[in-house]
């Protein structure tokens, strides 16, 4: 039986009947109390597809180390319905997520604006890019289109079993924080210039470490009796742990988000899901660990199931989606006389930036790999108590980097992205203008 709230009853005249009026009770639109489900659909491909994140893989991948998954989370307030969803992919383009949604509103009816969906980031999942990117990957890798095909009907399905199952809930969210598991890999050296420290220690001395964002960000979503349905985790650290040990480099992993997924549910129930924060240049702490994948992914778990115990909910919650399309100028290249022109085969890329809003939670989606710098600069002037920033989320466009790393030089800037300088100030007053907009009554 489905409850209802915040119906509110007005009179309105009906007939006049000697002198007196007689007035029929007229009820506003009843509204459903909040609903939620929250599934998991096993997405993993064949040993034999090529993966993607690591440019010096010679070979498809030989075993599976743990299975990949489309994890769901459907909201519905009775007038707005949501869906998140986030794949243990490297990432998920445009095409493939616009065509998701495509057929989730002709099922379901819910609208394009109103569909999410990202990659974890595991540098061990199955290669699958835009048709335009020019990604580091080995020059022999392939894509599966047989695979592809599938993915898009398993990611469609998860949403649709989401939906079904979905029941009544209540929402909160609150933040944790860890700091030992992750690290800025732009050092810089004193004349500011960036030194790449991809693993720990560094090769060079005399280096200054950047921020980092610690902030875990938990969203739990439970039945009426405290039984969870899901939790949304948000963290930034780039899923690249098990690049330490070479015996799995081929191995079809989720890495750590799988470890801390699996370790809460294994204690929590429900369905968890993991989505990247502003990532892009955080990197892992593996040193001294044996296991860093299992170790890490289990670090973040026990900070997440601590925070996940105080968490209050409620049903009063209000659903609302906005989506805005962002254009980026590209870099120019060098002409053969040494100046600059544009890149004549494509002068723009044009992507998304999305915006959920459940009550006074925002949950921002960002396109492509965004420093942390800019996450930090739109938490700190968005004013919003619970933002949970995705990054990768419905497209992928490489790196998104502020000014001052074009400056400072290094492999994200200058090797790892297409987009001219000001990519990172531009997504930035676009995600603030966009909160602006929601934040309207």
């Amino acid at each position: 039986m489905v409850n209802c709230r915040n119906s509110r009853k007005h009179y309105a005249p009906t007939v006049m009947l000697a002198g007196f009026v007689i007035f029929s009770f007229v009820s506003d639109p009843v509204f459903a109390a909040l609903n939620a489900g929250a599934v998991r659909v096993d997405i993993t491909p064949p040993v034999g597809v090529w993966l993607s994140g690591y440019g010096h893989r010679n070979k498809p991948s030989d075993a599976v180390e743990d299975r990949l998954c489309a994890k769901a989370l459907v909201l519905n307030d009775g007038r707005t319905k949501i869906a998140i969803v986030s794949t243990d992919l490297l990432w998920v383009p445009l095409e493939i997520t616009n065509q998701v949604r495509d057929r989730l509103h002709k099922e379901i009816g819910i609208p394009q604006d109103n569909v999410l969906i990202c990659g974890t980031h595991t540098h061990f999942g199955p290669k699958i890019d835009r048709p335009d990117a020019e990604w580091p990957d080995a020059a022999d890798s392939k894509i599966s289109t047989a695979y592809v095909k599938t993915l898009r009907k398993k990611i469609i399905q998860s949403v649709l079993r989401a939906d079904k199952d979905s029941m009544s809930a209540q929402i909160g969210a609150t933040k944790g924080e860890i700091t030992e598991i992750v690290y800025n890999r732009r050092t810089v050296r004193p004349d500011g210039t960036v030194a790449m420290t991809f693993r720990l220690p560094a090769a060079e001395e005399n280096l200054t470490f950047g921020p980092v964002d610690p902030e875990v960000s938990i969203l739990r979503v439970e039945q009426p009796g405290g039984q969870l349905i899901g939790a949304l985790v948000n963290y930034a650290c780039h899923p690249v742990s098990g690049a330490k040990d070479p015996n799995t480099f081929y191995s079809i992993s989720a890495d750590y988000p799988g470890v801390t997924e699996r370790a809460i549910e294994k204690i929590e129930g429900g369905t968890v899901i993991f989505a990247l924060g502003t990532a892009g240049n955080m990197n892992p702490r593996r040193i001294g660990r044996k296991r860093p994948r299992a170790e890490i992914g289990k670090a973040l778990a026990g900070e997440v199931l601590r925070r996940l115990q105080t968490v209050t909910t409620t049903d009063d919650i209000k659903l609302r989606a906005l989506r805005k399309t962002v254009t980026f100028p590209l870099k120019q290249k060098e002409s053969a006389d040494g100046g600059k022109k544009p890149d004549e085969s494509a002068k723009a890329l044009t992507t998304e930036i999305q915006l959920f809003a459940i009550g006074d939670i925002y949950i921002l989606g960002l396109p492509g790999e965004i420093l942390v710098e800019i996450g930090l600069e739109i938490k700190k002037q968005a004013g919003i108590k619970d933002l949970f920033i995705i990054s990768l989320a419905n497209d992928t466009i490489g790196y998104v980097c502020p000014k001052q790393a074009y400056k400072q030089g290094g492999y994200e800037p200058e090797r790892a992205t297409k987009l001219a300088e000001g990519a990172g100030e531009l997504i930035t007053a676009e995600a603030l203008k966009l909160i602006k907009q929601m934040k309207k009554p």
